[in-house]
């Protein structure tokens, strides 16, 4: 059994391998820990800190949690994050990853989220790329296994919007003039 999301949220933390100083807020829910005294949580909240540059998440995930890769939530939101790292692709059982009110600014980083099978909900709202005409079409259609983005339902209108965004924009892309 898992136990209550492991919270680092509001530590002004600016870089993820110094988390290991930090001790995690007790919430309602009392933390779990093992034998070796990391927590039996799936769940990490990293919100409303400094973080710009996730290269040490891992780190963060292996120190606080008894089984890393079976971290499902991971809440970023509220950070200073410019891009989609890849090291997010490395949490093979994530299914809900917060990443809204943060600066990502370019919306085919969203394509590398692709390779989570399990992500089911994600937020990007409060960012640079929902600016974007085809923000929602493009998440949606680079993942098609989403139910809920930015707090609201994927619907099976979203998704046919989705796929004919994704038809007229790989026809468009793919008539290169011949040289």
């Amino acid at each position: 059994m898992y136990g209550a999301p492991v919270d680092l949220s509001y530590k002004r933390i600016c870089c993820l391998g110094d988390t290991w100083i930090e001790e995690p807020r007790s919430g309602l829910r009392p933390l779990k820990r093992n034998s070796e005294k990391k927590y039996q949580s799936r769940s990490l909240r990293l919100n409303n800190n400094n973080i710009s540059d996730l290269g040490d998440l891992q780190i963060s995930v292996c120190h606080f949690l008894a089984e890393p890769l079976q971290l499902a939530w991971l809440d970023l939101s509220f950070n200073r994050i410019t891009h989609i790292d890849p090291v997010l692709c490395e949490l093979p059982e994530l299914r809900v990853l917060y990443l809204h009110g943060n600066s990502i600014s370019i919306l085919s980083e969203v394509d590398r989220l692709g390779a989570l099978p399990h992500l089911h909900t994600i937020t990007l709202h409060g960012n640079a790329i929902e600016a974007s005409k085809a923000y929602r079409n493009r998440v949606i259609s680079a993942l098609p296994q989403l139910k809920t983005m930015d707090f609201s339902s994927v619907t099976r209108q979203d998704r046919v919007m989705a796929n004919i965004w994704h038809h007229g924009y790989n026809r468009r892309n793919s008539k290169q003039p011949l040289q």
